[in-house]
């Protein structure tokens, strides 16, 4: 099961745009190469499980829809090739450097190590500083 699907593609950036980049003429119709975009969906995939296999037992579980949109941006990137524009290019390296901040611990994919979502199995995690107060330390205080 892969994180996106060419309809996925056409979904997010249109028919249009894949014509642009993968075009395909049979019997006087154009279209889109459909396995090229596969195949860049697979590279992306590829490259997204990289980043999660630092923290994530692959494959996962429960796929989290975030997935979605950052494969695909990352296959676009490389459609786009020598024609990539700044906005395709600034995706790209936005999804990158989410996978960075998931495979370093500083973002999370809402699932757990194992895959599993975090909402499914009723996990509930909390991050924040420790306490600054305590009854010890109130003790003078509060007499």
């Amino acid at each position: 099961m892969g994180y996106a699907s060419v309809t996925d593609m056409v979904d997010l950036f249109g028919v249009d745009e894949l014509i642009q980049l993968v075009p395909l003429e049979q019997d006087h119709v154009v279209s889109y190469d459909v396995s090229l975009v596969q195949k860049a969906l697979d590279n992306a995939e590829a490259e997204v499980n990289a980043y999660l296999s630092a923290r994530y037992a692959l494959p996962l579980a429960s796929v989290p829809g975030i997935l979605l949109r950052l494969t695909c941006d990352i296959a676009r990137y490389q459609l786009f090739g020598a024609s990539l524009t700044e906005e395709v290019e600034k995706r790209y390296k936005n999804a990158v450097s989410f996978l960075k901040n998931v495979a370093n611990g500083t973002a999370s994919l809402g699932v757990d190590p194992e895959g599993n979502s975090l909402k499914e199995s009723g996990t509930v995690r909390g991050f924040g500083s420790r306490r600054t107060f305590s009854l010890e330390s109130l003790r003078d205080y509060c007499g």
